[in-house]
């Protein structure tokens, strides 16, 4: 008999081989199959300045709010390709050193999105720019905290070649001759969000959502009723830059309520624009293409949405004319 009640020396004993026993099983094992994770095929090093963005990202504490896990269930398809394996952390989950693991970034909590995939989803450094000087800039209804202090007034006449200006209304200045300039900081913040995409798969390897039950999703805009939502394509694609009602942001963002291109009967350069991306660095921030992310389908359901909606009243068009005009510049469909 042990006698643990009495015999304090066999309860410390007790006490510790079982501690050392469950922490065998719990930690120290699954911690060495993780050092035998490797990364996938073709799946990019971060650079110095995504990695000193990372130690931003850890350093703000983003994820408090952020999480970088897209679980296997069905609604987490909103934020990634495919549900995440332990292959896609192996470049951010090695040690600092002997002693001290790197800090995770899985976070537990979604008060703001998922950003497994957001360099996918945003790709616009403006935009996240705007974003972390100001969220309310882009997303009226963000609760996310200003990250001002990452960013700083410079008078105009002081702006050199290399300085990253934001389009800022010129309420939020101290100063209407200032403009707001990145730190170096905001920079490799940036560049860090961009650089979180989810790597391809070898086609040998399937990882796939866990089926939930849900009501077929409702017609689309358009005369197709085949189409997917429109409304909804637009809400996650398009509303972060172009806002929610069409009317854009200033200096950053073009509005599409009452835009020439959009309500054009001739709806090919509207298209070409979503396939190809556009630079209009002059007046807005560049808009990237979206050519690899959307099918000839959903473009369609956007297209149609946004051309009667605000105000336009110009006609819809099918996913056979996407397609016309995808071939005629030579994109690839997405699979």
């Amino acid at each position: 008999m042990l006698n643990l009640g009495t015999n304090h020396k066999n309860l410390v004993l007790t006490s510790f081989w079982g501690y050392l026993i469950l922490s065998i099983f719990i930690a120290l094992i699954p911690a060495t199959q993780m050092q035998k994770v490797k990364p996938l095929s073709g799946q990019p090093v971060l650079s110095q300045s995504e990695k000193n963005g990372l130690n931003v990202y850890v350093s703000e504490n983003c994820m408090a709010c952020h999480t970088q896990q897209v679980r296997s269930i069905e609604m987490d398809k909103t934020w990634g390709s495919r549900p995440s394996i332990p292959s896609d952390y192996y470049y951010t989950k090695k040690r600092l050193d002997f002693w001290r693991q790197s800090p995770s970034l899985l976070g537990s909590e979604r008060t703001g999105p998922d950003l497994t995939n957001i360099g996918v989803r945003q790709s616009a450094p403006e935009w996240h720019l705007l974003h972390l000087y100001n969220p309310r800039l882009v997303v009226k209804e963000s609760v996310m905290p200003s990250y001002s202090w990452l960013f700083i007034e410079k008078d105009s006449l002081n702006i050199s070649k290399d300085d990253v200006v934001l389009n800022v209304p010129a309420e939020y200045l101290s100063n209407k001759k200032n403009k707001v300039v990145a730190t170096q900081k905001a920079i490799d913040l940036v560049n860090y969000l961009i650089s979180l995409k989810q790597p391809d798969l070898p086609d040998e390897t399937t990882v796939a959502f866990i089926p939930s039950k849900k009501k077929d999703e409702p017609a689309g805009t358009g005369t197709d009723s085949n189409l997917p939502n429109g409304e909804d394509l637009f809400l996650k694609t398009c509303s972060a830059c172009h806002q929610s009602d069409g009317k854009g942001l200033p200096g950053a963002f073009p509005p599409l309520a009452g835009s020439p291109i959009v309500n054009n009967e001739d709806f090919s350069l509207m298209v070409s624009i979503i396939l190809k991306g556009y630079d209009a660095r002059e007046e807005y921030a560049t808009m990237l293409p979206f050519a690899d992310q959307l099918s000839d389908e959903e473009i369609a359901a956007i297209v149609n949405h946004e051309r009667s909606r605000w105000g336009n009243s110009a006609s819809s068009i099918t996913a056979e004319d996407v397609k016309k005009i995808r071939d005629s510049i030579m994109i690839q469909t997405p699979q």
